[in-house]
């Protein structure tokens, strides 16, 4: 019999991802011939644009296949330079970006670089489901701060202030958020940034991933732009997965601090290296070619969202925020939470709900106590209307069926 390897203590710290698995059992269960509709996964359902796409092309055409330095192509820094300029205002060298496989890479990669034992990092609750986990994988200690639908699902200055100790090295920031799609006004952001200047040991991390999916005229703010004198200690994410529909294309990309990006691209020359060469060209001109997809993009989203707030509202026992961003809702089951189901199974959270919805109706989400807030799940509508349409039917048969 072959030994039993032993695993190293970092990866027992750390939970399988949530929106993952709800995903692969959706897909399992559609192999088997059900009727299942997934509304787990966080990916656009609109294909890569064609300029895009052709521009992948003519880069394999001319051979573009080799290996890239480590942390991206001068050609799409210098790109990522002027986005920042041209949507942000924010001014960056080529020396300050790095391009990552995937936004997930660009927050594991400055976690890496940068945690040691001891060292927490505030992240507010609800959270994608990799932030904590990322953290306790390099070392750090994440510091989780709830946020419910008093506060729109947003993190408030003096819940900030109470949070950070003199161990604290990060915040993070995602606007648009997953999985609520609440997004920070500017004015929001000072009120934080106010907090943070004075406590110069924390940096900010700005998962700004859903910046181009907002909706009725949301006007969207990164913090160093609304607080220019944190500049020096943000590091700026972004990415063209959710915006570009290039989830599967996996460039994540972000801006900060000379010594951080620095210490970064070393972590990706002794792992990774470098993110595809094709990808990075296609993004190249996802970038500096045509935006003119995105406004369909955004009104398609806004449709879509709100039919699922009017729906999920419908429903008995559930409510559920107009969220302001990315292509999420995040309702609120804490009023069915003791309910029984048809099946005679007490729904004694927000878990249950989400496998006996699963069981009984065949539509699949992610329950919020794997974001960090029971009693909630998010569902994403990034998909047809007629899919969401069925979706809200079985949802709220299935509400109206407990007792």
């Amino acid at each position: 019999m072959a030994a039993d390897i032993q695993l190293s203590d970092a990866i027992s710290r750390v939970k399988p991802s949530a929106t993952i698995a709800v995903t692969t059992k959706a897909n399992e269960m559609k192999r088997q011939g059900l009727d299942v509709i997934g509304l787990g996964a966080g990916e656009p359902d609109f294909d890569t644009p064609e300029n895009i796409k052709e521009a992948a092309i003519r880069a394999i055409r001319e051979g573009k296949t080799k290996y890239t330095p480590s942390d991206g192509i001068p050609e799409l820094k210098e790109a990522i330079c002027a986005k920042f300029a041209r949507e942000n205002g924010l001014t960056y060298k080529p020396s300050q970006v790095n391009v990552s496989p995937g936004g997930k890479a660009v927050l594991f990669n400055a976690f890496m670089a940068t945690l040691n034992a001891g060292d927490e990092v505030v992240i507010p609750a609800p959270y994608w489901v990799s932030y904590p986990e990322m953290v306790l994988l390099a070392g750090g200690t994440p510091v989780t701060v709830s946020c419910g639908p008093d506060a729109n699902y947003k993190l408030l200055p003096q819940q900030l202030e109470a949070a950070i100790t003199p161990r604290t090295k990060w915040l993070i920031l995602n606007s648009p958020s997953n999985p609520t799609g609440a997004a920070y006004a500017a004015a929001e952001l000072k009120g934080l940034a106010d907090v943070l200047l004075r406590h110069p040991q924390v940096w900010v991390l700005t998962d700004d991933m859903y910046e181009h999916l907002v909706y009725d005229g949301f006007e969207y703010a990164t913090i160093a732009q609304v607080e220019p004198s944190l500049y020096d200690r943000t590091l700026t994410m972004n990415g063209v997965s959710k915006a570009y529909a290039m989830t599967g294309w996996r460039i994540g990309y972000a801006a900060g601090p000379e010594k951080l990006i620095g210490a970064m691209r070393k972590v990706m020359d002794q792992s990774t290296s470098n993110p595809c060469s094709i990808s990075q060209w296609a993004s190249v001109e996802a970038l500096n070619g045509t935006q003119d997809f995105l406004p369909g993009f955004r009104a398609a989203y806004q449709g879509r969202r709100n039919l699922m707030v009017d729906g999920l509202n419908a429903a008995v026992g559930l409510h559920c925020p107009k969220p302001e961003g990315a292509f999420y809702v995040y309702p609120s089951c804490a009023e069915l939470i003791g309910k029984t189901s048809a099946s005679g199974v007490r729904i004694a959270d927000d878990k249950t709900f989400a496998s006996e919805l699963l069981e009984h109706e065949k539509v699949a989400l992610v329950f919020g106590e794997a974001f960090g807030l029971p009693g909630t799940f998010r569902i994403s509508y990034a998909t047809s209307d007629a899919v969401l349409k069925e979706a809200l039917v079985r949802i709220q048969r299935f509400c109206a069926s407990l007792a």
